[in-house]
C-alpha cells in the first residue's frame, strides 16, 4: 500500500511538472475559490487580451506583489522622513543649482 501510494504521488508530480512548464519555468497547479462574477470578468478580459485564465492571473498576482512591495517602500520612506524631518536649511546649498530657463 505504501509503495502504491508513493508511486501514485510520484506519477502525479511528474505529470504536474510535465504539464506546467512554461517559458522554462516549472509551475505549480493550485486550486482557488473565486466568486462567479470574478471568474466571468477574468474570462472576458483574458479573451480580449488573447490570453488564458492562468496567464492573466499570474500577471495580476505579480502586479499585486509588486504594488505591495512599492507600498512598503513608500511607507518606509514616509516613516524615515517622520523620524528625521527635513530641516529648513537642508537643501540651501542646492538652491543656486536650480537654474530655470526663461526660454
Amino acid at each position: 500500500m505504501v509503495i502504491f501510494l508513493y508511486a501514485t504521488i510520484f506519477t502525479c508530480i511528474i505529470i504536474a511538472i510535465n504539464a506546467n512548464i512554461e517559458c522554462g519555468e516549472i509551475m505549480k497547479t493550485i486550486q482557488m475559490t473565486l466568486d462567479d462574477d470574478l471568474v466571468a470578468a477574468v474570462d472576458k478580459i483574458s479573451q480580449a487580451l488573447s490570453t488564458n485564465r492562468s496567464a492573466f492571473t499570474r500577471k495580476a498576482l505579480r502586479d499585486a506583489i509588486n504594488n505591495y512591495k512599492r507600498e512598503q517602500l513608500e511607507l518606509k520612506h514616509k516613516e524615515g522622513y517622520l523620524r528625521y524631518p527635513v530641516t529648513p536649511d537642508e537643501f540651501i546649498d542646492w538652491e543656486d543649482e536650480q537654474a530655470w530657463s526663461n526660454e
